[in-house]
């Protein structure tokens, strides 16, 4: 018959053995709790209970500025939240979106660019909040004396405009469809703020930009207006995202956007109200 262990010893094992169990029982749960976070690094909505601070926008790249100002604003409002931008060209934001790319909300700076969002199933009945219209955007000496839209068909003068596929582009084909003229543009970017660049630096001698963005070079390029920018005028839609990771900072942020003070940004950077 084996023998017994003395009654102090056995108590002295016994409180041993629980403490590692103890240990590891902890570390196991932090475990757990990490693998919740999300792997985009956008936080769960804080309605949900986890606490989550984080929300991301994905914007047309003409809205720079003013949503720059915007997310200030929310920030202040909601103390503990930071907001995350994605500027770009639109279409290429709406694909990022369609192939699962982690975003909250979408600001297009066209309807179309915006259907291959919804299509998807992917985002919430749009709002259109804003609206642009094109200048023509030279150096602010204006070497090349551009007066009008006719003169970007002169082979001499070296013309940027943006991609046929992107908001901007499209706005300039239905202007030059309008004027019936034909430009044959050096460069063609893959959005307005890579477009008003090449006239920034002196590479072309005028560009096709929105107001809005001539407005927000300060004075390092000069806007012209033309009459057939009134037929190829840009709405800008926005919308929450089905598969958002906070919903209801995205619901905050939109109704943000919609709201007197966002219609007062909006306004001083240059756009129309809708």
């Amino acid at each position: 018959m084996p023998k017994r262990l003395p009654r102090r010893l056995f108590t002295r094992l016994s409180r041993l053995t629980v403490v590692p169990l103890v240990l590891a029982a902890t570390l196991s749960g932090c475990g757990s709790g990490a693998q919740d976070a999300s792997p985009s690094g956008t936080s769960s909505d804080p309605s949900a209970g986890g606490g989550a601070t984080t929300l991301t926008v994905f914007a047309a790249a003409s809205l720079t500025g003013t949503f720059t100002e915007l997310g200030k604003t929310f920030e202040a409002a909601n103390p503990g939240t930071t907001v995350r931008f994605n500027f770009g060209s639109s279409a290429t934001l709406a694909q990022q979106i369609v192939q699962g790319a982690p975003a909250d909300v979408f600001a297009a700076a066209s309807p179309a660019t915006m259907k291959t969002v919804t299509d998807a199933s992917l985002a919430a009945a749009p709002t259109t909040f804003a609206r642009n219209t094109l200048q023509i955007a030279v150096p602010a000496d204006n070497p090349a004396k551009v007066d009008d839209l006719a003169d970007l068909a002169n082979p001499k003068i070296k013309v940027a405009l943006c991609a046929a596929q992107v908001p901007c582009g499209a706005a300039a084909v239905k202007a030059l469809d309008a004027a019936g003229l034909k430009v044959t543009p050096v460069t063609l970017e893959q959005d307005v703020k890579a477009t008003l660049t090449k006239v920034e630096l002196g590479e072309v001698d005028a560009a096709l930009v929105y107001r809005t963005d001539v407005i927000a070079s300060g004075g390092k390029v000069k806007g012209i207006d033309f009459p057939e920018a009134g037929k190829a005028i840009n709405d800008y839609p926005v919308a929450t995202l089905t598969k958002a990771p906070a919903p209801d900072l995205a619901r905050k942020f939109v109704d943000l956007v919609l709201s007197p003070r966002g219609r007062d940004v909006l306004t001083k950077a240059g756009f129309d109200a809708p």
